[in-house]
């Protein structure tokens, strides 16, 4: 039978990749706790600007696709209005950025808890573990705080929690088997 993968191949190419992405993501992580409110608003800002370019190129299919219907028009004009809102009151945009991003740190608490419980015989599990468990920390921190604290809270949580997704994936990296 015929090999299609070489394994050691795949675990060099693994290890390595592990490591730049985990340097990168170290870096960003940096960024967001240093710079906690500027990558707040930065994040308002650029979400804003996506979803007032995605609704203009969604009103523009409704339009070259002669869809007069007012249901095609929903999506676009939606798109558009949250985008402008999110680029006319950016802080509460952050607010509302906020409370998604404690839905997204309770599941990545969740996920990383059971990945570094799957992986626990082997080198870098308790950094997963930890991991998952300082996510879980950062959603509670969060919503006691919320809505007065969402301007520095959300760049200096994103930035925490990137910063240990980059430790983690350089300890798992390095503890690979040469």
């Amino acid at each position: 039978m015929q090999q299609f993968f070489n394994t050691e191949d795949l675990l060099k190419k693994f290890k390595t990749h592990s490591i730049i992405a985990g340097i990168l993501l170290l870096l960003a992580g940096l960024v967001g706790i240093f710079f906690p409110g500027i990558t707040s608003l930065t994040l308002s800002y650029f979400i804003g600007w996506l979803l007032v370019i995605g609704g203009t190129i969604n009103a523009y299919h409704t339009i070259k696709s002669y869809n007069t219907k007012w249901i095609a028009w929903f999506k676009p004009v939606i798109l558009v209005i949250i985008g402008i809102l999110l680029l006319l009151y950016p802080l509460t945009g952050v607010a509302a950025i906020g409370l998604l991003l404690v839905i997204y740190f309770f599941m990545d608490g969740f996920a990383e808890i059971l990945f570094g419980l799957e992986f626990k015989p082997y080198n870098g599990w308790f950094w997963m573990m930890l991991n998952g468990i300082i996510s879980f920390i950062l959603a509670g921190l969060f919503l006691i705080g919320w809505p007065f604290s969402s301007i520095w809270l959300v760049g200096l949580f994103v930035g925490i929690s990137l910063f240990f997704d980059g430790i983690t994936m350089i300890v798992i990296g390095f503890s690979m088997k040469k």
